[in-house]
């Protein structure tokens, strides 16, 4: 599958461990180098700033979307290729995925769960064929994969459910993973 455009959600703050910010950069540069553009929630700060900063310092091309009242916050990243500022989170989230052929999600907090699982909410209703990557990096999704597996053995969803996404463990996984969907 060709990927021009790849969504990424990921956390405003950077975790505790280095290994989270430095599997950020390689995936900005892995991007950069495969001429994906990055389109992400605008952030200047946290893993957004690391893997923004990453594909720009790499040469590529960053398109940003973040809500008014967060750039009125001054939270926004001043060296993007191109800033979309919108009404809300929620029109975020849809003009992110809009642009985007493919999602990866980074490690985050409660934000990047939102927006991932109504992601793939829209995909396990037929919304969208869009694939969808988490960066397990040191196992960090498994509790989230549990939790999906949790819903499925109590029958509040089905097994397909696990399938609407894939995990993959270092960012170098990312394009050979993408050639072979």
């Amino acid at each position: 599958m060709k990927i021009n455009h790849l969504c990424v959600f990921c956390g405003a703050s950077q975790g505790n461990n280095s290994v989270f910010r430095a599997s950020a950069v390689s995936l900005g540069s892995e991007l950069a180098k495969n001429k994906i553009q990055l389109i992400y929630g605008g952030g200047s700060s946290g893993l957004m700033g690391f893997l923004a900063n990453s594909v720009l310092a790499s040469g590529g091309e960053v398109t940003g979307v973040i809500p008014q009242h967060l750039k009125d916050r001054e939270l926004g990243h001043h060296g993007l290729t191109k800033l979309e500022v919108v009404d809300n989170m929620h029109q975020r989230k849809e003009r992110m995925f809009e642009l985007a052929d493919g999602i990866v999600v980074l490690p985050g907090g409660v934000g990047t769960l939102e927006e991932v699982l109504e992601i793939i909410t829209w995909k396990q209703l037929g919304l969208h064929k869009k694939p969808i990557i988490f960066l397990n990096i040191m196992g960090y999704w498994e509790n989230f994969y549990n939790l999906i597996k949790a819903t499925v053995e109590q029958g509040f969803a089905n097994e397909q459910t696990q399938n609407l996404y894939i995990s993959i463990d270092a960012p170098e996984c990312l394009i050979p993973t993408l050639e072979n969907l």
